[in-house]
């Protein structure tokens, strides 16, 4: 048995040496040795990601202000894929707390992907511009310790209807602050913005600048900043429920700068307004400029969120083809 193995090995290792004798000499001879064509594979098609911000649990209801922490669990536990964090709901900002957050999120499996932030730049007082460019830059810091990629900013507003719900029933148009002028304010916030810009690369935290009201309400308002600015760290937070006419052209518009989109759902009748939005139509209008990324639910409506929720994530995942 011994000898018969010895001959087998013997024979493989003078066929080996033989091929490789082979393989030389056409390589001398100029000739490229064959090698497999690898086939090419089909591309993956790739759709965004559902996630929840933690607003939806809360809606600014004095009795359902939720921690992250349970917002966390709560989005695990429906089944969603990341979680946006408001923050001004976050009820401590210490490191040993920022740490608690990422830890849950990391049991739970799901991503930390956004962090709602509020500002506004639209003020000729530059101290109160500069207080709101340094609470900015916190807040890029706070993103950054929890491992957070993107925080949505505002342009702010001119602050001269006081109510919000006023504010709401006159669909966001609010008069410009007498002796200014909207050039004045876009100036104050493309100004600010980049101040805050360098901090953004440093952690890498991209700013997406949502359409909210003030001079970001309309699309065309966004892309005014965004242009202005040229920086691949401000980009746009695509709010679904903020455009309040012109809907879906102003979706078109805005979605070839969205790094991060919001999707409001309104069941049991919206807060302020309810707008009818078809997000299988929405899906469509982001799929055409390759947008892969979180859509974040905004749930905004008053049926209960243990009900409301899981029938928008249905709804979301439906529309976006998962």
């Amino acid at each position: 048995m011994s000898g018969e193995m010895n001959i087998n090995r013997r024979q493989l290792l003078a066929g080996a040496a033989l091929a490789g004798t082979m393989g030389l000499s056409s390589f001398a001879q100029g000739q490229k040795p064959e090698v497999p064509q690898e086939q090419p594979r089909p591309p993956v098609k790739r759709t965004p990601r559902i996630a929840t911000s933690t607003y939806s649990y809360w809606r600014f209801r004095p009795d359902t202000k939720l921690s992250i922490e349970e917002c966390i669990d709560l989005a695990a536990n429906a089944g969603f894929d990341g979680v946006e964090v408001l923050h001004i709901q976050m009820q401590d900002e210490s490191n040993a707390a920022l740490q608690r957050i990422k830890q849950r999120a990391f049991r739970n499996g799901i991503d930390l992907c956004g962090c709602s932030t509020h500002q506004s730049f639209v003020s000729p007082d530059a101290d109160k511009r500069q207080r709101n460019i340094d609470h900015t830059i916190h807040c890029i810091e706070l993103a950054y310790a929890l491992g957070i990629p993107t925080i949505r900013v505002n342009t702010g507003r001119w602050g001269t209807i006081k109510s919000f719900d006023e504010l709401m029933a006159k669909k966001g148009i609010e008069p410009i602050l007498p002796g200014h002028t909207e050039d004045e304010g876009f100036k104050w916030v493309i100004d600010s913005l980049e101040k805050c810009l360098p901090k953004a690369e440093e952690c890498g935290v991209v700013l997406g600048l949502e359409n909210h009201w003030g001079l970001g309400r309309t699309a065309e308002g966004v892309i005014r900043v965004i242009d202005a600015i040229d920086s691949p760290w401000l980009q746009a937070t695509l709010d679904t429920g903020n455009f309040l006419e012109r809907q879906y052209e102003q979706y078109e518009l805005l979605a070839p700068y969205a790094a991060f989109v919001q999707a409001k759902t309104y069941f049991g009748g919206g807060t302020w307004y309810t707008l009818e939005i078809d997000y299988e139509r929405v899906a469509k209008i982001l799929s055409d400029v390759n947008y892969t990324g979180y859509v974040s639910l905004e749930f905004e409506g008053k049926e209960a969120h243990e009900t409301a929720i899981p029938k928008s994530l249905q709804m979301l995942r439906k529309s976006f083809g998962e």
